[in-house]
């Protein structure tokens, strides 16, 4: 291991695992599962891109109040928002339109507010004072980053190429998560999908920046964390893995689904949030085609998967995963976090 991160890691962070906790959006990554990771060794990540400022400082004291390790806070990056014309908001509506009528909700309609304030999340970060801050979707400022770090803060930004990994490091992360296209969830980078080889782009990144790699993207057990770590990563970043956790908030049809998975069944798809994301194959994935750009797709399907979660129908769910779904575990944090270490 090199570079500022990796003294820091052993000094600060202290990890005991080289591993960290992916950050789920969405209510998967819930404080028992961050703070059980964390005291497991690893690091835990709460995916809080759409809390509300509020919820952000709630979940990190929820956090503290498990556990004193340190702990990771994601947020997606917002880029402007997309203009639409009428026709796109009647043909994305016309695709969801039959899927609501059969959960007896009201025609799809885009609310009023399509994606949390970034401004006011971050600073209920920098409030919260994680000993890691992690983002997606887009590059930090210059301004923001040196905030983080006035404030102690070590920050992790996304890559899914070569070129956003070094683009990343110029802008001066602490660490770059570089995400492989077996991922499950959003595409994290901002230029292009980029759907490489976890491993190939991990060497490629090493090879490109001067500051420690977090490789990402079907590590589902120690041969993969193994690997990954011989290609040069300082950690590896591990989120389907903890899908089936007991502490993860991940619904209970969203677990049969993952139980039932098999290989080939993830798809990377925009139907349900209009930025190319990978999961389970079901009927979202194959009815919906003309799907709004992120985030006015995510807005308009949000009250779909809400329904769909209290009706236990995991063919209206967005059931992120990576490819490797088809090799998860069901167990408690620590015991799925020990399967994954060397």
């Amino acid at each position: 291991m090199n570079g500022r991160m990796d003294r820091l890691e052993l000094n600060r962070l202290g990890l005991r695992v080289r591993v960290v906790q992916a950050p789920m959006a969405g209510g998967v990554s819930t404080p028992a599962l961050v703070a059980a990771v964390s005291q497991a060794g690893g690091l835990g990540s709460l995916g809080a891109a759409y809390l509300t400022p509020r919820q952000i400082a709630q979940a990190g004291a929820a956090v503290r109040a498990r556990t004193d390790r340190p702990f990771a806070v994601n947020l997606f990056i917002p880029g402007p928002l997309p203009e639409v014309t009428a026709e796109e908001v009647a043909a994305a509506v016309a695709d969801l339109a039959p899927l609501h009528a059969e959960l007896g909700l009201m025609p799809p309609a885009l609310p009023g507010q399509v994606q949390e304030d970034f401004e006011a999340q971050f600073r209920a970060v920098l409030e919260l004072r994680p000993a890691v801050f992690s983002f997606a979707f887009g590059q930090l400022g210059a301004e923001k980053v040196a905030a983080l770090r006035a404030a102690g803060i070590l920050v992790m930004g996304t890559a899914t190429s070569g070129l956003e990994a070094s683009a990343l490091a110029r802008n001066g992360v602490d660490a770059v998560v570089v995400q492989g296209g077996a991922a499950g969830g959003h595409r994290g980078g901002w230029t292009h999908d980029g759907l490489e080889d976890t491993l190939h782009l991990t060497r490629v990144a090493v090879r490109a920046v001067n500051v420690p790699v977090i490789a990402a993207g079907g590590l589902m057990d120690a041969a993969d964390v193994r690997a990954a770590l011989g290609a040069g990563a300082s950690l590896a970043q591990c989120g389907t893995a903890f899908l089936r956790a007991r502490e993860a908030g991940t619904s209970a049809p969203y677990r049969a689904a993952l139980a039932a998975a098999r290989v080939g069944d993830t798809t990377l798809t925009r139907a349900f949030s209009g930025k190319a994301a990978r999961g389970l194959a079901n009927r979202v994935t194959a009815s919906v085609g003309r799907p709004l750009p992120y985030p006015l797709q995510n807005a308009l399907t949000r009250d779909l998967r809400a329904a769909a979660s209290r009706a236990g129908r995991p063919e209206f769910l967005s059931l992120w995963a990576g490819e490797g779904a088809h090799r998860g575990r069901e167990g408690t944090a620590a015991e799925l976090l020990a399967g994954l270490w060397p």
